[in-house]
């Protein structure tokens, strides 16, 4: 999966916008590679969750510091600001990107990326992208496309939930449509195929969140994470997030049993009770399912997601909520929302509606999408 052909020039001053799963196939990081490569590491540049990925999600904000092992700043880009100052830029000559996408239009890494690539077109400086696998695959596309008027941190483009895309493609089809275009090279890596899962990769899994331990975890959360938006558990504060999802006031048996005769594709759920340790009803026995995947390419996940929601506000209607803001820095428009990409699925909840037919509601948009994606692709 190594990148073909590119170096940095001998004397370039970097910054580099990474964590702690920016390592090689050998999990050599990417900060003490240029470091070794004769640039000048001038500063690296964290996302959500910070360098070392040791910070929880949803607004747990972290502050800049110097880093030890190098003596250069490191900057956060998940607290006071969310886009690099000038300041934070200034003398540099080139800014490299290296993340761990997992495949969803809610993962905050796209977007930080995003806004470095704007402050750079802005700067005048070049940005490079190291391109690295969608964990979840490149064939598959599914949920609703993000609709006008529903951006925020967790979705600045039109993107599906589920995009089918590489860190490096959604750059370059953002950035071609861009009123300041950023001079942007994408190093592309050698091997990876639409169809892979990381498994297929051979290469090694670092978390590239807190919450996502394992590729099966990334599998899940392109859907398992709309229940961030609800009184439901997703999981935090258990080692299997977004695998488990409950509440105190879930019969876990009745649960399995609905969300089985629903029919959900490549899915099968156990009954299960677990306690989170923080997060939402830390300290407190959930009932509710573990989902586990039963056909890797008949899953959905956001179907899946969808079904469960739909499961829980019929059994527990009295029970089941809608969080309020904020969320990720939205202060006005409902968590649910921004997450689904527009009202789509909280009307279709409050209405009665089946889960299938909820689902429906995003065939057309992303049609459209698939239709215009096919120039911004860089692997087969």
């Amino acid at each position: 999966m190594s990148g073909g052909g590119y170096e940095l020039p001998g004397k370039a001053r970097v910054g580099l916008l990474a964590n702690q799963a920016s390592v090689s196939s050998s999990l050599d990081h990417t900060a003490g590679i240029i470091f070794r490569s004769g640039a000048e590491l001038t500063c690296l540049f964290g996302p959500q969750h910070g360098p070392s990925g040791i910070t929880q999600a949803n607004m747990i904000e972290w502050k800049g510091y110097t880093d030890p092992h190098f003596g250069i700043p490191v900057y956060s880009l998940y607290g006071e600001t969310r886009s690099p100052l000038p300041e934070m830029l200034a003398g540099l000559d080139i800014v490299v990107v290296d993340l761990q996408d997992i495949g969803a239009r809610p993962y905050t890494y796209i977007w930080t990326a995003l806004l470095m690539m704007r402050a750079c077109a802005a700067a005048g400086l070049d940005m490079v992208v190291l391109d690295r696998p969608n964990p979840i695959g490149g064939t598959v596309v599914e949920g609703p496309v993000l609709r006008e008027g529903y951006e925020s941190f967790v979705g600045l483009w039109p993107l599906p939930m589920r995009h089918g895309l590489t860190i490096g493609e959604i750059l370059l089809a953002i950035n071609s449509s861009e009123p300041e275009p950023c001079a942007l090279e994408i190093v592309r890596m050698d091997g990876w195929k639409r169809d892979m899962l990381f498994a297929d990769t051979g290469l090694p899994w670092v978390m590239p969140s807190p919450n996502i331990p394992t590729p099966d975890t990334a599998l899940v959360y392109p859907g398992m994470v709309l229940l961030e938006g609800t009184n439901i558990s997703e999981g935090r504060g258990t080692t299997r997030p977004f695998e488990l999802t409950g509440a105190p006031w879930i019969d876990p048996m009745e649960l399995t049993f609905a969300l089985e005769s629903a029919g959900v594709p490549g899915t099968s759920f156990r009954p299960a009770v677990f306690r989170p340790t923080f997060d939402k009803f830390a300290g407190d026995d959930c009932g509710g399912v573990q989902i586990y995947i039963a056909d890797r390419e008949a899953f959905r996940p956001v179907l899946c997601a969808i079904a469960v929601i739909r499961a829980v506000s019929d059994l527990c209607p009295e029970d089941f909520k809608w969080l309020d803001p904020p969320y990720e820095y939205e202060t006005e428009i409902l968590p649910i929302d921004i997450i689904y990409g527009g009202p789509g699925l909280r009307e279709g909840i409050d209405s009665g509606v089946a889960y299938e037919e909820i689902a429906s509601g995003w065939l057309g948009p992303l049609a459209a999408s698939l239709e215009s994606r096919d120039a911004w692709l860089l692997y087969d």
